[in-house]
């Protein structure tokens, strides 16, 4: 998992509340276990036409926004099946952090688990940072967690374990092989049984 301490990036707004996971990424393309090959199919339904084209009024397919690494949306955000493969969609499209009044609790440890940092801000918060121009960079200081614009600055709360691994950059692989010692040790001394 990267490590996320300071983060500098431009935003895409999308502030509709309860976006699902099918929404999200649609259920025909779960086919793949690995976990990339989903951004270009990420909120497939809104971002291309019938006929498969991409949509021009969807955000995402702003020419100005194609480098945006962090997403501002409503409330409930990852609502919907538990489907992973939406964290791994986000991620793999581009985006590092997620702002949204709020999240399903199952896609909130999802995205925790796949190094994309779900961020909680009040809706006052969202919608000033939902009105910065394309191109206007805001800065994520995990370890003060702060989101700061030009003339704003917001504070958030998260978890000190969670951010204790973002800030290392290790996910719970990482924790466990940490006590591999430990581990061997105990293998090897379980009884066996003739």
């Amino acid at each position: 998992m990267d490590a996320i301490t300071i983060h500098q990036g431009t935003t895409i707004p999308l502030m509709n509340n309860n976006i699902d996971t099918d929404q999200i990424i649609p259920k025909q393309f779960l086919k793949n276990i690995l976990k990339i090959g989903y951004g270009k199919h990420l909120f497939h339904d809104w971002r291309y036409l019938d006929d498969g084209t991409p949509n021009p009024d969807f955000i995402l397919n702003a020419p100005e926004r194609q480098q945006a690494t962090i997403l501002i949306s409503g409330d409930n955000f990852g609502c919907g099946s538990s489907r992973e493969h939406a964290a791994w969609a986000l991620k793999d499209w581009g985006f590092k952090i997620i702002i949204a009044g709020s999240y399903s609790d199952i896609f909130f440890m999802n995205c925790t688990k796949n190094g994309l940092l779900p961020i909680i801000l009040p809706q006052a918060a969202r919608q000033h940072l939902a009105k910065l121009a394309p191109d206007q960079v805001i800065t994520v200081d995990l370890p003060q967690q702060k989101v700061s614009c030009p003339d704003q600055t917001y504070f958030f709360k998260i978890d000190a374990t969670w951010k204790n691994k973002f800030i290392q950059g290790i996910d719970d692989i990482d924790l466990t092989l940490q006590h591999a010692q430990e581990i061997n040790d105990f293998e090897q001394n379980i009884p066996t049984f003739n």
